[in-house]
């Protein structure tokens, strides 16, 4: 494989390789390398024409549709930097991020451009508002601003190093920080997730989590667009016969799913759909992958178990441009486990709180080495210094190796709960929960308490149709942990709070304890 140095180069190349072949897929609209290629350097100069410069912050501010890749590609050609927002955000939270960032563009839909036109009234680096569909307000959009003069393209002067994208990351407190993401980072990691799950020109992804995330732009997008693969993309899970149809008609072979889906599929019940068997209607799927969130064992077990499909969990933080580990394709698959380090590329270790390397076993903070790693945090010199010490990123994950090498993650540094001294990581708490067929979702929080510290608390949402009391829930965790790892609470929930990718808030668990 021949690496490309930028990521618009990496379009280029793979356009080159396999023009015919179909690159994205989204309902009945199908585009091939050649048009994608051709569209995202037209748009690229259109770009330019605008004034944008090179290292000029982008922002993409859509839902999953194939205009979200073509602008994603168009910008980076262009020698601009992508800011990727998350949809879903309110107008005073999109404004942080165009303000911090002082993006001079932003890309969207008819659906908020109301909320674009306010933004650029209150955002003073904001120019250009550029639609992906003509509306009624005097804005220009993707097509109107495409140049059929691409000379001025000089992808040539865009350097490795350079910024190619700023991810802000949702944190557990304060503002969002945004993570300088270099194209070698973005590209590194595509091609160790590539050869780590051995894609191919002849593969098909199918794309469900939101492309503004790290996850889903990198094992969605970048990976496949390395080797020449196809992208399914798909607004939603549901209906689920439309996703189970998108698989099968679109011979998809590599699913990318966070746990809470993966929760869903377990689970599922197709009769009413279809008459055929579940392992033919999934075919010819080779393997799943899941991250973004901790995969409770009992999902891993009873997937597996039913679809006889690898279930692969990794592990990985924007700050990583995101993947970090994953459980070997042709190996052995840990349950629990997020694996081992991606590549040779990656270092890891885990330090104690004197930061000194902990033997197997040992529970410590996980450290991250390699060209995925960031630059550090945007105009934040302080979080940055933090975060990155000696080449390392300081991940706040607590976790262990096994014998083998396999890293166990065990919680948050922030969520450990100091009972009386004695650590207990919510986590384990967590999992022997989810072993109990009551219960649907689960979370533990330390709470303050004025005999012992800190003490833990349990919030559970129940599968529909059955009942449990917190007596039965308690009784049920005394037989299988510590008395100390005991909850001193638990709350029954509808839902729990989570982000867009499916990751359960335990913040706004904590800030509405109301003990």
């Amino acid at each position: 494989m021949i690496i490309p140095k930028t990521l618009g180069e990496l379009l280029s190349a793979t356009a080159l390789c396999h023009p015919r072949s179909l690159a994205i897929v989204f309902g009945r609209k199908k585009i091939n390398y050649h048009t994608l290629e051709h569209l995202t350097s037209r748009i690229a100069a259109g770009l330019l024409d605008l004034g944008i410069k090179k290292q000029d912050k982008v922002a993409i501010f859509l839902d999953n549709c194939p205009e979200f890749i073509i602008s994603y590609y168009a910008i980076l050609k262009a020698g601009a930097v992508v800011v990727p927002i998350n949809y879903m955000l309110k107008i005073e939270e999109a404004k942080y991020i165009l303000q911090d960032s002082r993006a001079a563009c932003i890309i969207t839909a008819r659906a908020y451009a109301n909320m674009a036109e306010e933004l650029r009234l209150r955002v003073d680096s904001l120019k250009h508002i550029v639609m992906t569909a003509k509306n009624g307000h005097d804005n220009l959009d993707l097509m109107q601003i495409a140049s059929h003069n691409t000379d001025a393209l000089d992808m040539q002067s865009i350097h490795p190093d350079d910024l190619a994208v700023i991810i802000y990351t949702s944190g557990t407190t304060g503002f969002p920080k945004g993570a300088m993401l270099t194209h070698r980072n973005l590209i590194s990691n595509a091609v160790d997730s590539s050869r780590a799950i051995r894609s191919s020109h002849k593969d098909a992804f199918i794309c469900i989590l939101p492309l503004f995330h790290s996850f889903a732009a990198t094992v969605c997008m970048n990976l496949p667009f390395l080797v020449g693969a196809k992208t399914v993309i798909m607004k939603s899970i549901r209906p689920l016969k439309r996703l189970v149809r998108a698989i099968r008609n679109n011979r998809v072979t590599v699913f990318v799913g966070i746990p809470s889906i993966y929760n869903i599929l377990k689970d599922i019940k197709l009769p009413w759909l279809f008459r055929t068997p579940l392992i033919k209607l999934f075919n010819p799927l080779k393997l799943c992958i899941s991250g973004a969130a901790a995969l409770p064992t009992e999902t891993f077990r009873s997937f597996e178990r039913r679809f006889r499909i690898p279930l692969l969990e990794g592990y990985g933080l924007t700050e990583a441009s995101p993947v970090v580990t994953l459980n070997p394709f042709k190996g052995k698959r840990k349950a629990g486990s997020i694996g081992l380090a991606l590549s040779r590329n990656i270092e890891l270790r885990i330090i104690d709180e004197q930061g000194k390397i902990c033997p197997s076993e040992q529970v410590g903070e996980l450290l991250v080495k390699g060209p995925n790693v960031m630059q550090g945090y945007y105009q934040q010199e302080q979080a940055t210094q933090e975060a990155l010490k000696d080449g390392w990123l300081y991940t706040g994950d607590m976790a262990k190796f096994d014998q083998d090498g396999y890293v166990y993650i065990v919680g948050r540094k922030k969520e450990m709960v100091n009972v009386r001294g004695l650590n207990v990581y919510p986590r384990e708490i967590e999992e022997v929960l989810y072993q109990d067929s009551r219960i649907k979702e689960a979370a533990v929080v330390g709470i303050p308490d004025a005999h012992k510290g800190e003490v833990p608390k349990g919030y559970v949402v129940l599968k529909d149709g059955v009942s449990a009391t917190e007596h039965e829930i308690l009784h049920y965790l005394r037989e299988r942990l510590a008395s100390y790892k005991i909850p001193k609470y638990i709350e029954f929930r509808a839902s729990l709070p989570k982000n867009s990718t499916g990751k359960i808030l335990k913040r706004l668990l904590q800030e509405s304890r109301g003990e």
